[in-house]
């Protein structure tokens, strides 16, 4: 058994699920368990560990009371909803661990996983290793990354770069509103790299779709089903502009393309209306998921839907259901570090991912972001979720390649 294995091992045998996802005071609940554990690591590594507290006994950090501060969900950011902070929520913070180079710190490279996953049944917690597969909840989202990224950090102190300075974030709260890395990006820490932990089959991405998650409301008049031409019903209605969304609208999305995310996407997820068989309905919503292109905002999408529908003789109201904006990403392949570290994994031309994820919210913040983690998506959220093993120590043994080769 590798040092990473044996790490990863050790962190799916620490339940870390963000509290969002369960009742109060549940034990499984957070990502304490897991920062404490790799802050002990590190500093017998010798490597200097700080925590930044981003729920404190005020419930949110201020940066998650601010647009403006953090502009930026896998479906990760994957498909989110973002829950308001409860008394679960309390004394979650970000574990920071810093390698310093031997002289003056010239540039900083970030290597940042997330370190809370989704809810899984208790023996999804042991860890379980069958052909060459490592399986139980976070395997690859991302405790893998966390693995992998963290042991190619603590090999690097044996040969200490002169110039760079490597920071390891564990941030918190991925899954659900990514407070770990908008506080990290409200805090003002700057980074020439950031290199965000995902399951991306350790190839390098530069480009993610945005998330928009949109409330349509439709109201109408009630009255008695006896006599139904005396109300107007919201379910008709709404019925109309579901079907025109998930025809009409969407054929119109198909015809935008980028070349490396392909084509925008709606998604009707749940629909809402009426109280009973015999009442005509007066009010209907539905839930929408709006996938978005790197030249897309939350307000010129909103302000689409809204014409659309005026032009097919419809109407809703349209409201978001995010706390905060997840926006696309978008890093320029032709940066330095970036195509660095792409002939670094010996990676022709980078890719672009479906998925939302804390990459999008560090690059608003000013700093060159990627992508990059072994695993599959495929696995993440999944009742047998695994990582390949060969796959996790390439990836320890790839960034390991290209941190050594900074100066």
């Amino acid at each position: 058994m590798t040092r990473t294995e044996k790490l990863l091992a050790e962190l799916i045998a620490l339940p870390s699920v963000n509290p969002a996802f369960l009742p109060p005071h549940h034990p499984h609940a957070g990502e304490k368990r897991v920062a404490d554990f790799l802050a002990s690591a590190a500093k017998r590594t010798g490597l200097e560990v700080e925590f930044q507290k981003v729920f404190g006994v005020r419930g949110r950090v201020r940066a998650l009371e601010s647009g403006d501060m953090s502009p930026q969900s896998k479906t990760g950011s994957r498909g989110h909803s973002p829950h308001q902070t409860r008394e679960s929520d309390l004394a979650r913070s970000n574990l920071i661990v810093r390698l310093l180079p031997r002289n003056k710190i010239r540039q900083t490279i970030l290597l940042a996983p997330h370190l809370d996953t989704v809810n899984a049944g208790d023996s999804q917690f042991v860890p379980r290793r069958k052909n060459g597969r490592l399986h139980g909840r976070g395997a690859c989202d991302t405790k893998g990354s966390v693995a992998a990224m963290f042991s190619a950090l603590c090999e690097l102190m044996k040969s200490r770069p002169k110039e760079t300075e490597i920071v390891f974030a564990g941030l918190i709260d991925e899954e659900n509103a990514q407070a770990g890395s908008r506080a990290l990006a409200a805090s003002g820490f700057k980074a020439d790299l950031a290199i965000v932990g995902e399951p991306t089959r350790l190839q390098v991405v530069t480009a993610h779709k945005g998330s928009i998650w949109l409330e349509l409301e439709t109201h109408g008049k009630a009255a008695h089903g006896a006599t139904p031409q005396l109300g107007k019903n919201a379910v008709h209605e709404m019925a109309r502009i579901v079907d025109a969304l998930e025809t009409d609208y969407a054929a119109r999305l198909r015809k935008r393309r980028h070349p490396l995310l392909g084509t925008a996407t709606i998604n009707v997820g749940t629909i809402r209306g009426g109280t009973q068989p015999n009442i005509v309905p007066d009010h209907c919503t539905i839930t929408v998921d709006r996938r978005t292109l790197p030249d897309e905002m939350e307000s010129g999408v909103r302000r689409e839907i809204s014409a659309w529908l005026r032009a097919k003789k419809l109407s809703a109201k349209i409201s978001s259901t995010k706390l905060e904006p997840c926006l696309p990403l978008e890093t320029n392949p032709g940066l330095p570090l970036v195509r660095r570290f792409l002939h670094s994994v010996g990676q022709l031309k980078p890719v672009g991912v479906d998925y939302f994820c804390d990459a999008a919210v560090l690059s608003r913040a000013g700093i060159p972001s990627v992508v990059f983690g072994p695993g599959d998506i495929a696995q993440a959220h999944t009742s047998d979720e695994w990582i390949s093993l060969e796959e996790l120590e390439r990836g320890k043994n790839l960034l390991l390649h290209f941190l050594n080769s900074l100066p």
